[in-house]
């Protein structure tokens, strides 16, 4: 195992669906959805001319951006965006 990865793809893969299904609804952090939670939800297909990259953010930053919740990411891009149409005046 990783020293980053914290599963134990072991024990996960010796277990039953039944059983994994089990842990998955028992998961206080993940609850089980239905039709309901999923009713207003909007389908959100990736911008197709944005390319996928890894950087790397200070922690306050990225907190910053993060604290009004999903979405920070094209918010830290509108300000990338009017930072190089600043720089290109």
């Amino acid at each position: 195992m990783k020293k980053h990865e914290m599963s134990d793809w072991k024990r996960i893969s010796s277990m039953s669906d039944t059983e994994l299904e089990q842990n998955a609804q028992d998961d206080p952090d993940n609850p089980p959805t239905d039709a309901a939670f999923w009713a207003d939800a909007d389908l959100c297909a990736p911008d197709p001319h944005k390319v996928p990259i890894h950087i790397r953010i200070d922690p306050a930053i990225l907190a910053f951006f993060k604290k009004d919740g999903p979405g920070y990411q094209t918010r830290i891009n509108r300000v990338l965006e009017q930072y190089v149409q600043w720089q290109q005046r």
